[in-house]
């Protein structure tokens, strides 16, 4: 019997300080909403996680 492990795709997202803060707003907004129609909020909180815990780095833009 084999077992196939598929690694998890990563993705890089590079956000400046306001999309990150409208990002964080949408999706406690969307839980809200969840909460509201009494449906499960599980996926929403992963997310919030991931972009809470992300590592946050100053780069520099460079326009051509």
């Amino acid at each position: 019997q084999e077992v196939v492990v598929l690694k998890e795709q990563k993705y890089h997202l590079y956000l400046s300080d306001e999309e990150y803060r409208r990002v964080l707003q949408s999706l406690i907004r969307l839980k809200t909403s969840l909460i509201a129609q009494g449906r499960y909020t599980d996926g929403v909180d992963d997310v919030l996680c991931k972009v809470l815990s992300a590592k946050k780095r100053k780069l520099k833009i460079k326009y051509i």
